[in-house]
């Protein structure tokens, strides 16, 4: 099922905000321990999808250009300013804590390279091992969470289910008209380049870095585009 990883990562969300309502008090140093033992396995998992990498020199280029496209658009600044935007519109425009909650939790869920990379990687290889990883990180986000904002964060299950499976579909759809071969190659070096993005944002939750991981999220489609170019040199 080519969408089972973003439903997965739906529930997840909506099982883990309804634990919230029961937990209403998480202490501090428990939440800071599930959030750095989160981090050693979002290392350990872009570790992982680095390996696959057919030419390290691609996805060296493919960073390059990518992150210097992200930092002079500053794409991390923009998607940041979309969650301030609608946390603004909706959120404080709206009674009670249902909207902010929906607003605050949809953002955090679904804007970041996992969920654009996982995406990717379901709809062109069928893989789902990052959107499964990131369901078990966003359990957690929407326990904590939902002590605060309510049953808004659970709602968010629902668009972040709907944002992950049309990127699923469409990287499905566009890799028919891929050539096999060139296909396989594409989806191992956009694996690898995505795998440096994951363990960007491992290490920042770790605190060891503070990389602006949303300017690198351009490598990915930089990698697709250098492999096809490539295809037609061989």
């Amino acid at each position: 099922m080519i969408l089972l990883g973003a439903l997965v990562n739906g529930l997840a969300i909506i099982i883990g905000g309804s634990l919230g309502l029961i937990f209403t008090f998480i202490p501090e140093h428990v939440k800071d321990s599930i959030l750095k033992a989160q981090g050693l396995v979002i290392i350990a998992l872009g570790i992982q999808m680095i390996s696959a990498s057919t030419d390290v020199i691609v996805t060296l280029l493919s960073l390059i250009v990518g992150v210097t496209i992200g930092e002079y658009l500053k794409l991390e600044d923009k998607l940041n300013g979309i969650g301030h935007w609608l946390e603004f519109k909706l959120g404080d425009k709206n009674a009670g804590n249902i909207s902010q909650g929906l607003v605050s939790g949809t953002m955090i869920f679904i804007i970041g390279a996992m969920s654009i990379v996982g995406s990717l990687d379901a709809g062109m290889r069928g893989d789902n091992t990052v959107l499964y990883t990131k369901s078990f990180m966003d359990f957690f986000i929407a326990l904590v969470m939902t002590t605060t904002y309510g049953l808004g964060v659970i709602i968010a299950g629902i668009p972040t289910f709907l944002y992950e499976g049309l990127i699923t579909l469409g990287a499905k759809g566009f890799a028919h008209f891929i050539p096999e071969d060139v296909l396989k190659t594409m989806t191992k070096q956009v694996s690898a380049t995505g795998g440096v993005i994951i363990f960007a944002i491992g290490l920042n939750m770790m605190n060891i870095t503070k990389t602006r991981v949303g300017n690198m999220i351009p490598a990915i489609f930089v990698a697709m585009i250098v492999i096809y170019i490539m295809s037609f040199f061989r």
